[in-house]
């Protein structure tokens, strides 16, 4: 038990976060930097400690976490997403109240695509009569 490793991979948007869970005493790395330093929105902080506040685990596990991909938004979905999963790896008995929570369910929202004779995925050229 001295070197317990706990993974799960979060996905959102185009953002992919590797979550490394650790016992310890709550500590929050993002991508070799701390969350403070990461994130700068006190909401997207929060976005991330979700799963931790749900399960009361906030000050028992260490995590590590390699994101890429998409904006800030999308990355701290993703890294929810993951340690969501990670915690399942943890303890099973966490699954109701993250179910429930809806911290399990990737997000399937994505950007639509660009069509063709369009501007962007629905903005169409402006009319004009003449």
């Amino acid at each position: 038990m001295a070197n317990v490793k706990f993974y799960g991979a979060g996905r959102r948007k185009n953002s992919i976060a590797r979550v490394y869970m650790t016992p310890g005493t709550g500590k929050i790395t993002i991508n070799k930097r701390d969350i403070d330093d990461y994130l700068g929105l006190e909401t997207l902080k929060l976005i991330v400690r979700q799963p931790l506040v749900a399960t009361d685990t906030t000050d028992k596990f260490d995590i590590m976490v390699n994101v890429h991909g998409g904006g800030t938004t999308g990355q701290a979905g993703a890294i929810r997403h993951g340690i969501s999963r990670a915690l399942l790896k943890a303890d099973i008995d966490y699954r109701p109240v993250l179910k429930k929570a809806g911290y399990l369910t990737r997000d399937p929202r994505m950007k639509e695509r660009k069509k063709y004779g369009l501007k962007a995925a629905r903005r169409a050229p402006q009319f004009s009569k003449r």
